[in-house]
Protein backbone atom coordinates (compact mmCIF):
# COMPACT_ATOMS: atom_id res chain seq x y z
CA UNK A 1 0.00 0.00 0.00
CA UNK A 2 1.31 3.48 -1.20
CA UNK A 3 2.73 5.44 2.04
CA UNK A 4 3.65 2.83 4.09
CA UNK A 5 7.06 1.63 2.40
CA UNK A 6 9.49 4.15 4.23
CA UNK A 7 8.82 2.72 8.15
CA UNK A 8 11.46 0.02 7.89
CA UNK A 9 11.34 -2.82 10.47
CA UNK A 10 14.81 -2.86 11.72
CA UNK A 11 16.30 0.62 13.45
CA UNK A 12 19.52 1.48 13.99
CA UNK A 13 19.40 3.06 17.54
CA UNK A 14 22.71 4.22 20.03
CA UNK A 15 24.98 1.48 18.55
CA UNK A 16 22.45 -1.23 18.78
CA UNK A 17 19.63 -2.58 16.05
CA UNK A 18 16.09 -2.74 17.14
CA UNK A 19 13.74 -5.26 15.36
CA UNK A 20 11.42 -1.40 14.75
CA UNK A 21 11.27 1.96 15.94
CA UNK A 22 8.85 1.08 19.02
CA UNK A 23 9.61 2.13 22.17
CA UNK A 24 8.02 0.40 25.33
CA UNK A 25 7.85 3.76 27.78
CA UNK A 26 8.97 3.49 31.21
CA UNK A 27 6.15 3.51 34.02
CA UNK A 28 7.26 3.07 37.83
CA UNK A 29 4.98 0.02 39.27
CA UNK A 30 4.32 -0.76 35.33
CA UNK A 31 7.57 -1.43 33.33
CA UNK A 32 9.15 -4.25 35.45
CA UNK A 33 10.83 -7.30 33.83
CA UNK A 34 7.98 -9.30 32.93
CA UNK A 35 6.55 -6.52 31.17
CA UNK A 36 9.20 -5.26 29.87
CA UNK A 37 9.94 -9.32 28.38
CA UNK A 38 6.77 -9.47 27.28
CA UNK A 39 6.38 -5.95 25.04
CA UNK A 40 9.72 -7.05 23.25
CA UNK A 41 8.15 -10.63 22.88
CA UNK A 42 5.11 -9.02 21.03
CA UNK A 43 6.66 -6.58 19.09
CA UNK A 44 7.87 -3.85 20.84
CA UNK A 45 11.89 -2.83 19.51
CA UNK A 46 12.76 -1.59 22.99
CA UNK A 47 11.82 -1.37 26.64
CA UNK A 48 13.21 0.95 29.26
CA UNK A 49 13.00 -0.23 33.32
CA UNK A 50 11.12 1.09 35.69
CA UNK A 51 12.81 4.15 37.52
CA UNK A 52 15.49 3.15 39.60
CA UNK A 53 17.11 6.06 42.35
CA UNK A 54 20.19 7.99 42.24
CA UNK A 55 19.84 7.26 46.35
CA UNK A 56 23.17 5.13 47.05
CA UNK A 57 21.32 4.22 50.76
CA UNK A 58 18.02 2.67 48.85
CA UNK A 59 20.45 0.32 46.33
CA UNK A 60 19.88 -2.33 48.65
CA UNK A 61 16.30 -1.92 49.07
CA UNK A 62 13.86 -4.95 48.05
CA UNK A 63 12.46 -2.46 45.24
CA UNK A 64 15.74 -0.80 43.59
CA UNK A 65 17.26 -4.74 43.76
CA UNK A 66 14.26 -6.03 41.62
CA UNK A 67 14.17 -2.86 39.28
CA UNK A 68 18.02 -3.42 38.76
CA UNK A 69 17.12 -7.49 37.78
CA UNK A 70 17.57 -8.17 34.08
CA UNK A 71 18.29 -11.90 34.10
CA UNK A 72 17.39 -13.74 30.93
CA UNK A 73 16.52 -9.80 29.51
CA UNK A 74 16.72 -9.75 25.72
CA UNK A 75 19.39 -7.23 24.72
CA UNK A 76 19.89 -4.49 24.73
CA UNK A 77 19.40 -3.73 28.36
CA UNK A 78 18.03 -0.16 29.11
CA UNK A 79 17.78 1.54 32.69
CA UNK A 80 15.89 4.82 33.55
CA UNK A 81 17.84 6.53 36.60
CA UNK A 82 16.27 9.80 38.14
CA UNK A 83 17.85 12.37 40.91
CA UNK A 84 18.75 16.09 40.76
CA UNK A 85 22.46 15.57 42.13
CA UNK A 86 24.98 15.46 39.39
CA UNK A 87 27.41 13.40 41.39
CA UNK A 88 24.97 10.60 42.29
CA UNK A 89 23.42 10.24 39.05
CA UNK A 90 27.15 9.80 37.84
CA UNK A 91 27.84 7.31 40.21
CA UNK A 92 23.67 5.45 39.50
CA UNK A 93 25.02 5.52 36.17
CA UNK A 94 28.10 3.75 36.82
CA UNK A 95 26.47 1.03 39.86
CA UNK A 96 23.78 -0.12 36.44
CA UNK A 97 25.89 -0.10 33.68
CA UNK A 98 28.50 -2.17 35.84
CA UNK A 99 24.89 -4.60 36.67
CA UNK A 100 24.09 -4.40 33.07
CA UNK A 101 22.75 -1.97 31.89
CA UNK A 102 23.17 -1.40 28.33
CA UNK A 103 21.87 2.01 27.98
CA UNK A 104 21.47 4.34 30.58
CA UNK A 105 18.34 6.41 30.42
CA UNK A 106 17.98 9.90 32.22
CA UNK A 107 14.32 10.75 33.76
CA UNK A 108 13.71 14.36 33.41
CA UNK A 109 9.72 13.58 32.09
CA UNK A 110 8.09 12.38 35.16
CA UNK A 111 5.54 14.69 36.04
CA UNK A 112 4.61 12.99 39.62
CA UNK A 113 4.35 15.55 42.83
CA UNK A 114 6.63 13.14 44.82
CA UNK A 115 9.17 13.28 41.72
CA UNK A 116 9.17 17.08 41.19
CA UNK A 117 9.03 17.79 44.96
CA UNK A 118 12.87 16.69 45.25
CA UNK A 119 13.26 18.59 41.97
CA UNK A 120 13.69 15.50 40.05
CA UNK A 121 12.31 14.33 37.02
CA UNK A 122 10.47 16.93 34.55
CA UNK A 123 11.36 19.23 37.36
CA UNK A 124 14.63 19.74 36.10
CA UNK A 125 13.57 21.12 33.12
CA UNK A 126 13.22 24.85 35.08
CA UNK A 127 16.77 24.56 36.25
CA UNK A 128 18.90 24.38 32.33
CA UNK A 129 22.01 24.90 33.80
CA UNK A 130 21.39 22.21 36.42
CA UNK A 131 20.05 20.05 33.06
CA UNK A 132 23.45 20.73 31.57
CA UNK A 133 25.34 19.53 35.02
CA UNK A 134 23.59 15.95 35.06
CA UNK A 135 23.43 15.43 31.69
CA UNK A 136 27.41 16.27 31.47
CA UNK A 137 28.35 13.88 34.73
CA UNK A 138 26.50 11.17 33.67
CA UNK A 139 27.75 10.74 29.80
CA UNK A 140 31.50 10.97 31.36
CA UNK A 141 30.58 8.69 34.05
CA UNK A 142 29.99 5.74 31.43
CA UNK A 143 32.27 6.81 28.61
CA UNK A 144 31.39 3.07 26.92
CA UNK A 145 27.79 2.98 27.42
CA UNK A 146 25.13 5.50 25.26
CA UNK A 147 23.29 7.83 27.36
CA UNK A 148 19.98 8.64 26.35
CA UNK A 149 16.75 11.33 27.95
CA UNK A 150 13.19 11.43 28.06
CA UNK A 151 11.93 14.79 28.36
CA UNK A 152 8.50 16.48 28.17
CA UNK A 153 7.86 19.81 25.98
CA UNK A 154 9.04 22.02 28.84
CA UNK A 155 8.22 23.03 31.90
CA UNK A 156 4.38 24.67 31.74
CA UNK A 157 2.57 25.65 28.82
CA UNK A 158 4.85 29.20 28.48
CA UNK A 159 7.62 28.07 28.95
CA UNK A 160 8.41 24.85 26.15
CA UNK A 161 12.09 25.03 26.42
CA UNK A 162 12.36 21.40 24.56
CA UNK A 163 14.15 22.43 21.91
CA UNK A 164 16.87 24.18 24.48
CA UNK A 165 17.15 20.81 26.19
CA UNK A 166 17.83 19.49 23.02
CA UNK A 167 20.91 21.92 22.11
CA UNK A 168 22.06 21.11 25.94
CA UNK A 169 21.77 17.63 25.55
CA UNK A 170 23.57 17.36 22.64
CA UNK A 171 26.17 19.30 23.68
CA UNK A 172 26.86 17.30 26.58
CA UNK A 173 26.77 14.11 24.56
CA UNK A 174 23.56 12.50 24.47
CA UNK A 175 22.60 10.37 22.19
CA UNK A 176 18.99 9.95 21.24
CA UNK A 177 15.81 12.32 23.17
CA UNK A 178 12.36 10.83 23.71
CA UNK A 179 9.40 14.08 24.23
CA UNK A 180 6.50 13.53 25.88
CA UNK A 181 4.12 16.09 24.03
CA UNK A 182 2.89 17.72 27.26
CA UNK A 183 4.20 19.99 30.10
CA UNK A 184 4.91 19.12 33.51
CA UNK A 185 1.84 21.16 34.60
CA UNK A 186 -0.58 19.21 32.45
CA UNK A 187 0.22 15.92 33.70
CA UNK A 188 -1.68 13.60 31.86
CA UNK A 189 -4.78 16.27 31.41
CA UNK A 190 -5.91 17.40 27.92
CA UNK A 191 -4.48 15.77 24.60
CA UNK A 192 -0.37 15.76 23.70
CA UNK A 193 0.59 18.34 21.17
CA UNK A 194 3.23 17.59 18.41
CA UNK A 195 4.38 20.65 17.53
CA UNK A 196 6.80 21.12 19.56
CA UNK A 197 8.34 17.81 18.82
CA UNK A 198 8.46 18.55 15.18
CA UNK A 199 10.54 21.40 16.04
CA UNK A 200 12.45 19.85 18.11
CA UNK A 201 13.16 16.72 15.17
CA UNK A 202 13.90 19.76 12.71
CA UNK A 203 17.01 20.86 14.64
CA UNK A 204 18.04 17.60 16.04
CA UNK A 205 21.15 15.70 15.22
CA UNK A 206 20.15 12.86 17.39
CA UNK A 207 17.51 10.00 17.29
CA UNK A 208 13.96 11.96 18.68
CA UNK A 209 11.49 9.43 20.04
CA UNK A 210 8.02 10.56 20.23
CA UNK A 211 5.75 10.13 22.89
CA UNK A 212 2.06 10.63 24.25
CA UNK A 213 -1.13 9.57 23.23
CA UNK A 214 -0.27 7.10 21.10
CA UNK A 215 -2.54 4.44 21.44
CA UNK A 216 -3.46 3.01 17.75
CA UNK A 217 -1.93 2.35 14.56
CA UNK A 218 -3.24 4.80 13.32
CA UNK A 219 -2.09 7.32 15.75
CA UNK A 220 1.01 5.54 15.68
CA UNK A 221 1.82 6.66 12.13
CA UNK A 222 0.10 9.90 12.26
CA UNK A 223 2.96 10.78 14.70
CA UNK A 224 5.31 10.01 12.66
CA UNK A 225 4.34 11.59 9.76
CA UNK A 226 4.03 14.93 11.77
CA UNK A 227 6.66 15.03 13.71
CA UNK A 228 9.06 13.03 11.58
CA UNK A 229 10.41 11.38 14.72
CA UNK A 230 12.64 8.51 14.34
CA UNK A 231 10.17 6.28 16.68
CA UNK A 232 7.18 6.02 18.99
CA UNK A 233 7.21 5.63 22.44
CA UNK A 234 3.92 3.76 23.91
CA UNK A 235 3.16 4.00 27.62
CA UNK A 236 -0.12 3.71 29.28
CA UNK A 237 -1.88 2.36 25.75
CA UNK A 238 0.08 -1.00 26.64
CA UNK A 239 -1.21 -1.64 30.02
CA UNK A 240 -2.83 -5.09 29.53
CA UNK A 241 -2.68 -4.45 25.52
CA UNK A 242 1.19 -5.51 25.12
CA UNK A 243 0.76 -6.49 21.74
CA UNK A 244 -0.64 -3.57 20.44
CA UNK A 245 3.29 -3.58 19.26
CA UNK A 246 2.55 -5.83 17.00
CA UNK A 247 -0.56 -4.34 15.91
CA UNK A 248 1.59 -0.95 14.93
CA UNK A 249 4.33 -2.88 13.29
CA UNK A 250 2.18 -4.92 11.33
CA UNK A 251 0.22 -1.64 10.36
CA UNK A 252 3.11 0.45 9.93
CA UNK A 253 5.02 -2.04 7.76
CA UNK A 254 1.55 -2.84 5.48
CA UNK A 255 -0.81 -0.44 6.08
CA UNK A 256 -3.13 -3.54 7.00
CA UNK A 257 -4.49 -3.78 10.29
CA UNK A 258 -4.40 -6.70 12.03
CA UNK A 259 -7.67 -8.50 13.08
CA UNK A 260 -8.55 -8.19 16.91
CA UNK A 261 -6.38 -11.06 18.96
CA UNK A 262 -8.33 -14.52 19.83
CA UNK A 263 -9.31 -14.86 22.95
CA UNK A 264 -7.30 -18.04 23.76
CA UNK A 265 -4.48 -16.55 22.86
CA UNK A 266 -5.15 -13.69 25.15
CA UNK A 267 -6.02 -16.05 27.62
CA UNK A 268 -2.41 -17.64 27.25
CA UNK A 269 -0.87 -14.93 27.02
CA UNK A 270 -2.46 -13.32 30.38
CA UNK A 271 -1.41 -16.57 32.11
CA UNK A 272 2.06 -16.75 31.44
CA UNK A 273 2.40 -13.49 32.17
CA UNK A 274 0.94 -14.37 35.74
CA UNK A 275 3.30 -17.03 36.33
CA UNK A 276 6.12 -14.30 35.28
CA UNK A 277 5.20 -11.93 38.18
CA UNK A 278 4.40 -14.32 41.11
CA UNK A 279 8.09 -15.52 40.02
CA UNK A 280 9.42 -12.37 40.30
CA UNK A 281 7.98 -11.11 43.10
CA UNK A 282 7.00 -13.56 44.91
CA UNK A 283 3.57 -15.03 45.78
CA UNK A 284 2.39 -11.98 48.61
CA UNK A 285 3.30 -9.18 46.13
CA UNK A 286 3.29 -11.48 43.17
CA UNK A 287 -0.48 -11.90 43.49
CA UNK A 288 -1.06 -8.15 44.65
CA UNK A 289 0.92 -6.97 41.58
CA UNK A 290 -1.16 -9.52 39.43
CA UNK A 291 -4.49 -7.70 40.33
CA UNK A 292 -3.73 -4.59 38.32
CA UNK A 293 -2.30 -6.34 35.06
CA UNK A 294 -5.35 -8.46 35.23
CA UNK A 295 -7.91 -5.26 35.35
CA UNK A 296 -6.03 -3.63 32.23
CA UNK A 297 -6.23 -6.72 30.47
CA UNK A 298 -9.76 -7.51 30.81
CA UNK A 299 -11.00 -3.68 31.23
CA UNK A 300 -13.87 -3.22 28.47
CA UNK A 301 -14.73 -7.15 28.00
CA UNK A 302 -18.43 -8.03 28.37
CA UNK A 303 -18.61 -8.90 32.19
CA UNK A 304 -15.46 -8.08 33.35
CA UNK A 305 -16.57 -5.41 35.78
CA UNK A 306 -18.28 -8.22 38.22
CA UNK A 307 -15.46 -10.45 37.49
CA UNK A 308 -12.42 -7.86 38.69
CA UNK A 309 -14.80 -7.27 41.50
CA UNK A 310 -14.28 -10.78 42.50
CA UNK A 311 -10.85 -10.63 41.66
CA UNK A 312 -10.41 -8.12 44.74
CA UNK A 313 -10.85 -10.55 46.78
CA UNK A 314 -8.54 -13.49 46.45
CA UNK A 315 -5.47 -13.51 47.90
CA UNK A 316 -4.28 -16.69 46.21
CA UNK A 317 -2.25 -17.81 43.58
CA UNK A 318 -4.29 -21.03 42.58
CA UNK A 319 -7.66 -18.62 42.96
CA UNK A 320 -6.39 -16.03 40.84
CA UNK A 321 -5.08 -18.53 37.80
CA UNK A 322 -8.50 -20.51 38.06
CA UNK A 323 -10.83 -17.61 37.73
CA UNK A 324 -9.18 -15.76 35.15
CA UNK A 325 -9.17 -19.38 33.60
CA UNK A 326 -12.36 -19.50 34.30
CA UNK A 327 -13.41 -16.20 32.87
CA UNK A 328 -11.56 -16.41 29.03
CA UNK A 329 -13.07 -19.85 28.59
CA UNK A 330 -17.25 -18.39 29.24
CA UNK A 331 -15.27 -15.36 27.14
CA UNK A 332 -14.22 -17.55 24.43
CA UNK A 333 -17.44 -19.50 24.21
CA UNK A 334 -19.18 -16.30 23.22
CA UNK A 335 -16.60 -14.85 20.97
CA UNK A 336 -13.33 -15.97 19.39
CA UNK A 337 -11.84 -12.89 19.23
CA UNK A 338 -11.79 -9.84 21.77
CA UNK A 339 -14.57 -7.79 22.06
CA UNK A 340 -14.63 -4.65 23.80
CA UNK A 341 -17.98 -2.88 25.05
CA UNK A 342 -16.71 0.24 27.08
CA UNK A 343 -20.08 1.12 28.04
CA UNK A 344 -19.77 -2.01 30.54
CA UNK A 345 -17.52 -0.28 32.62
CA UNK A 346 -20.36 2.88 33.81
CA UNK A 347 -19.70 1.91 37.90
CA UNK A 348 -16.22 -0.14 37.41
CA UNK A 349 -13.76 -0.89 40.23
CA UNK A 350 -10.52 -1.00 39.73
CA UNK A 351 -8.31 -3.62 40.96
CA UNK A 352 -6.58 -3.01 44.33
CA UNK A 353 -2.51 -2.78 43.62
Amino acid sequence: MQGFSCHLPAMDFVGYTLRNNLFVAPMAGVTDRPFRQLCKKLGAGLAVSEMVTSNSLLYGSAKTQRRANHDGEVAPISVQIAGADPAMMAEAAKYNADRGAQIIDINMGCPAKKVCNVMAGSALLQHEALVSKILTAVVNAVPDTPVTLKIRTGWNIENKNAPSILRIAEESGIRALAIHGRTRCQQYRGEAEFDTIAAVKAAAHIPVIANGDISTPEKAKAVLEKTGADGVMIGRAAQGRPWIFREIEHYLRTGEKLPPPAVSEIQAILLEHLEDLYGFYGTETGVRVARKHISWYTKGLSGSAAFRHQMNRLDRIDEQRAVVDDFFRHLGQRHEHLVYDNSAETGDEELAA
